[in-house]
């Protein structure tokens, strides 16, 4: 569909860092930036953007590839989608051209969970509005006052309270049920297949162009858990989706402010009443991934938690987010006791607006929560609170905001401002703020087959040396395939642009997560004798090797001659016979 020099050029007008930070909040690290994966949950950052590789790759779930495959993964689209929404941002115009039997896969089984996330939510809606079963949820809506456009505009929807309403369907519509499992909305057991939902309402999640991308199902009564979610799937990553995001974009492009909620139903208690520039989290934290997402399209952002103890935490944490994307953040406090959907039901549209303008920013609702909570009566109790105050109070880029907000700290406190800063110039740098060794960050892999293949792609000589030995005398498994597919691409001069697109040529996930990981963690060849580190690495290997067919007698020794078992170890002692002998 698009040439291959427009995506070529695509390339090379943007940096993979730039691409990235637009989700995910990165700092240096060293020859690479760092930063939370937006694909899984995690504390600690074991996201790398190497933007001398232009590639990516996390050591916590082994995601990887180059800013194609990120916005493709993130943004939950195709490859010819990825690089058109690259290339707008770029300023490039695009031809189109022939999909390779690669793209054609991806577009092919994205379009097969595009429709069956469609159908199902079809069906639960289909259920909620003409079927019996039904009726409880129609009583639901109607007691909650959710009116009939509203419910339309959601496309809410009912799973009635059967093992598998939903598996017969998509079965009637001629989908394989093992494509519907991946999406996480029905499931497999022993005894057959069953649905994921059952007797809940149902809130479809969309992207951003209005696609069901996962489902959200909410008890009618007060039992537990009040809300399930659609597992993360190839079309669904919870940290990186806000519910309502397709609703809230022209309102918020209006007014470049969104209100950020935590559920379902204060959202739609915000939009019924005319508060349209809203989204909410889908039953996980605020993550870096959602703020970077936010400044895409706003400009300003106001919170809106619970009053209780965890939602004054998500508000801090929110704030902390913020602060290092420098979006201007606001906290709108109900009255005590009070929700969006409570508030709303007794009060108008413009009394939550006088509301909204009387928010506080947030970093200044952090400091009076924290002197709510701690009263600044004692030495000790000041220096606690300066403690939780110092590494936030980092986080503002502004400098006339935080020249401000340090004189009003120091006023609160009854410090000076001397003894602020000395206590900011002394504090240690938190373990978030630290850079992580990059030898630190392991994924399961062989070090001596790491190091091998680094040389095979980094040092021309290496590859000749590796290549008179016999490839499979080196490598084995996925190293070995992956070793195969460089040796018929790479050239003895500059292979940059190639190994940029190898992530795309890779079709085996376990073959791309490898070679992402070595691609971001090799700077350590970087100008070395690879003659030496050969040398070391083979030695190791054959010893290794050794070591391998001394297992493999042991097993021998205690197995029947006639076993299937023993014919195939005497074979594997035998392949390693060889191969060490090539060595």
């Amino acid at each position: 569909m698009i040439p291959e020099e427009k995506v070529r050029e695509v390339a090379e007008r943007l940096s993979i860092v730039e691409v990235v930070s637009e989700y995910v909040p990165l700092r240096r690290a060293g020859a690479n930036f760092l930063g939370l994966c937006p694909f899984h949950a995690e504390k600690t950052p074991s996201f790398n953007v190497s933007p001398a590789r232009e590639i990516f790759h996390c050591f916590g779930c082994g995601a990887g590839g180059n800013a194609f495959s990120f916005v493709m993964k993130i943004e939950g689209i195709s490859f010819p989608e990825a690089v058109k929404l690259l290339a707008r941002k770029a300023g490039i115009e695009i031809e189109e051209r022939q999909l390779t039997p690669a793209e054609r896969k991806t577009q092919d089984e994205y379009s097969q969970f595009l429709r069956i996330n469609d159908l199902t939510a079809s069906y639960y809606r289909s259920v909620l509005i003409n079927g019996q079963e039904g009726e409880p949820a129609r009583q639901y809506l109607a007691n909650r006052s959710v009116d009939p456009a509203v419910s339309e505009a959601y496309r809410l929807g009912f799973a009635p309270d059967r093992r598998d309403g939903l598996v017969k369907h998509l079965k009637n519509n001629g989908v394989e049920l093992d494509t519907a499992l991946k999406l996480g909305i029905v499931r497999k057991s022993d005894t057959g297949w069953y649905d994921l939902f059952r007797n809940r309402l149902i809130f479809p999640i969309r992207d951003a162009r209005g696609q069901v991308i996962a489902f959200a199902g909410r008890v009618l009564d007060t039992s537990l858990p009040k809300y399930i979610n659609s597992p993360e799937s190839p079309l669904y990553h919870k940290s990186s989706v806000l519910f309502g995001l397709d609703m809230a974009l022209p309102s918020i492009r209006t007014g470049n402010s969104v209100i950020i909620v935590e559920g379902y139903f204060d959202h739609l208690a915000l939009y019924q009443a005319g508060v349209q520039n809203v989204v909410a989290t889908c039953g996980t934290a605020l993550t870096g991934t959602h703020a970077g997402l936010i400044k895409r399209h706003a400009e300003r952002v106001y919170t809106l938690f619970d009053s209780d103890g965890a939602g004054k935490k998500a508000t801090i944490r929110s704030m902390e987010l913020f602060l290092e994307q420098r979006i201007p953040a606001y906290v709108i406090s109900l009255p005590a006791g009070d929700d969006p959907d409570s508030f709303l039901a007794t009060h108008s549209k413009e009394e939550f607006a006088e509301l909204r303008d009387k928010a506080r920013p947030a970093f200044e609702y952090f400091v009076r929560a924290l002197l709510t909570e701690t009263s600044p009566d004692s030495v000790d109790n000041k220096v606690r609170i300066i403690d939780d105050i110092v590494p936030r109070f980092r986080k503002i880029a502004d400098s006339v905001e935080r020249d401000l907000y340090e004189k009003e700290i120091c006023r609160l406190l009854g410090i000076t401002v001397h003894a602020f800063r000395k206590r900011m110039g002394g504090d240690r740098i938190s373990p978030h703020d630290a850079p992580v060794p990059q030898q630190s960050l392991t994924q399961k892999g062989n070090n001596v087959q790491d190091t091998l293949l680094a040389l095979f792609i980094n040092y021309p000589d290496a590859r000749a040396e590796i290549v008179r030995g016999g490839l499979e005398t080196i490598f084995s498994d996925a190293y070995l395939d992956v070793a195969r597919l460089l040796l018929n691409s790479l050239t003895d001069s500059d292979n940059s642009l190639i190994l940029r697109q190898m992530t795309e040529i890779l079709e085996n996930v376990e073959q791309k997560m490898l070679f992402s990981r070595i691609m971001v963690s090799d700077g350590y060849l970087a100008d070395i004798e690879w003659r030496a580190v050969f040398d070391q690495c083979t030695r190791s290997h054959e010893k290794k090797q050794v070591a391998t067919i001394k297992d493999i007698a042991s097993r021998l020794a205690v197995l029947d001659p006639d076993s299937d078992e023993y014919a195939l170890l005497l074979k594997q002692a035998d392949s390693l016979r060889t191969r060490k002998s090539k060595l």
